[in-house]
């Protein structure tokens, strides 16, 4: 990332001593003055970038129904932003609370995710009517933090108190890092929000990486931060028409990536290194966007091959549409779809199972759930492995969070 001038020119900020003895960062407000500018390989990738998330959106317009595509993705996002935090729960975990709740029960980490898609599922809809906006990240927030871990921390409220983020046990004089001082931050996200809506000549994509930057560094709440701040890239980019659907999600790229994401914000920050960090992201959402459409396209040619399969059994063709929008299910919610006996339905569930298209995932001998395995396999979560990607829970103290 270059400027006019010097590719350091545009400081991101400053630490600056506070009364009490802590050294907390005072970040520079956006837009950066002297302009970033785009040249060389990183033009090239911006455009790339920019070309995966056109063809994202039109490889998503040759499935039957683009908003089952959708929903799966938005639990997906759900799951990985979360397990960044620390949560363990699978999507297979989600999937099958969804299928039934009542045999299942609700574990806190499976609490957590779903507040996820509540919330995420909250700031698309309000989005029809309502600008990104301060008040609705506030909104996105409540509902993410809402009867969780972390919800007695002013859900929907921007913090009073100074907040740190280091490993647990750390304390503001040896944290990795001190957000702004609580009397900064409303002014630092009145500022960002004006940047979300001005029209200066920045690239989308461009847009999107310094604002996440802006987000996580001011680090607003006392906890979710981060995942209010994935959910931003995504509502900006559909706020503004530059996705057609909700489809590119950044946090399965940042957990495999995890350290140098926490690296490449924290060089910014100290070096106002914007070029590896620019770099970083555009080639998230390139791997991400094209990894979207290359599954859409197998999506859509695995559910010919399902349809062959079921055209001959009755109510199968309809069984198998409702396991794209709900690809774990119970034979009862098959007996509903079909609208015949028990029986029966358990017939058409052995035969899916003996096809391969469907595999028991609880053990049980009742309330047993059938998961959707091609499916979900296509999605990257395989239910046969029974388990989450190990990650390492955040600090309990309620000063510190991880950078996630």
């Amino acid at each position: 990332m270059m400027t006019k001038s010097d590719p350091t020119s545009f400081k991101m900020g400053a630490y600056i001593s506070q009364p009490t003895g802590y050294r907390a960062f005072i970040p520079s407000e956006l837009p950066p003055k002297p302009p970033l500018l785009l040249e060389g390989d990183l033009l090239m990738l911006h455009s790339d970038a920019d070309r995966a998330i056109g063809r994202l959106d039109a490889a998503t317009q040759l499935l039957p129904n683009p908003d089952l595509f959708v929903a799966m993705y938005v639990r997906r996002e759900a799951v990985y932003s979360s397990q960044i935090e620390g949560t363990q729960a699978s999507l297979t975990d989600l999937l099958e609370y969804e299928a039934d709740a009542a045999a299942k029960g609700v574990t806190s980490d499976v609490a957590e995710v779903v507040n996820y898609v509540a919330a995420l599922n909250h700031g698309l809809e309000r989005l029809k009517t309502l600008p990104l906006s301060l008040r609705l990240i506030k909104e996105i927030h409540t509902k993410l933090l809402e009867g969780v871990r972390g919800g007695a921390l002013e859900p929907g409220e921007f913090r009073r108190s100074q907040n740190w983020i280091g490993p647990a046990g750390c304390n503001l004089n040896t944290a990795s890092f001190v957000p702004p001082p609580p009397h900064e931050v409303m002014r630092l996200m009145g500022n960002l929000e004006l940047f979300l809506h001005d029209n200066s000549p920045i690239p989308p994509l461009v847009r999107c990486a310094l604002a996440h930057v802006q987000f996580e560094t001011i680090h607003p709440f006392l906890d979710g931060n981060g995942r209010v701040g994935r959910l931003l890239i995504t509502f900006w980019l559909c706020w503004k028409g530059i996705l057609q659907r909700p489809l590119l999600y950044l946090s399965d790229y940042f957990k495999r990536n995890r350290q140098e994401y926490y690296d490449r914000l924290q060089a910014v920050r100290d070096a106002s290194a914007w070029e590896p960090w620019l770099r970083f992201f555009l080639e998230g959402v390139r791997a991400v966007a094209t990894e979207a459409s290359d599954t859409a396209r197998k999506i859509q040619e695995m559910r010919e091959q399902h349809r062959a399969i079921l055209r001959q059994q009755p109510g199968g063709l309809a069984v198998l549409d409702r396991l794209f929008t709900q690809p774990m299910i119970t034979v009862n919610q098959v007996k509903e779809i079909l609208q015949r006996t028990y029986p029966i339905a358990a017939d058409l569930v052995r035969t899916m199972e003996n096809a391969g298209l469907l595999m028991e995932t609880t053990g049980r001998t009742r309330n047993r759930i059938y998961a959707y395995r091609p499916y979900l396999a296509l999605l990257g979560e395989d239910p046969a492995l029974r388990q989450s990607t190990p990650v390492n829970p955040p600090s309990a103290s309620t000063g510190s969070e991880n950078e996630g």
